[in-house]
């Protein structure tokens, strides 16, 4: 119950946190790829973005991915390292592959020092699966991978925009 909160209070932050967000920041990302199977939810995928029917979403809302990494305490590496790999490797490979990144946090509430939770957009969900299939298997992201090595959970939530909410 204690995750489901927090990744719960960490979907309001980062909604109230992108109302302020350009329009620039709002472009629909190019195509985008599926995680490695122990990187998403299990099943079938959840469905996001376009054509995404049910009460209160946009029909135009673009797929939203809210990714949640908790640094398990054994190792290996640290909170410190993953923001390594993301600060000089990850980002750039996002954006190589086309996903947009909406923006990064790094929670300050207590118990929370080792979690890292950031938010992408896509087109929709094939572009989502079809960007991470190109960076799981890029060479300089297995290479970064394998150098700044965490171990970590990750937790992965798929949303659409309201219809009355000013990102799409």
């Amino acid at each position: 119950m204690t995750q489901r909160f927090h990744i719960f209070a960490a979907t309001c932050v980062i909604a109230a946190l992108a109302l302020p967000l350009t329009a620039a920041a709002q472009t629909p990302a190019a195509p985008a790829t599926p995680a490695a199977p122990a990187r998403g939810p299990a099943g079938p995928p959840v469905p996001c973005g376009p054509g995404v029917t049910g009460k209160n979403i946009a029909s135009d809302s673009r797929c939203f991915e809210l990714r949640t990494y908790t640094v398990r305490a054994e190792g290996p590496g640290s909170i410190d390292v993953l923001h390594t790999r993301f600060r000089d490797h990850t980002n750039r490979l996002f954006q190589k592959h086309g996903m947009t990144i909406v923006g990064f946090w790094q929670p300050n509430n207590p118990g929370m020092e080792r979690t890292l939770i950031y938010l992408l957009a896509y087109k929709d969900r094939a572009a989502r699966d079809a960007a991470w299939k190109a960076f799981q298997s890029d060479p300089e992201w297995v290479k970064a991978r394998t150098d700044l090595q965490v171990g970590s959970q990750v937790d992965a939530i798929f949303m659409n925009s309201t219809d009355y909410g000013p990102m799409k």
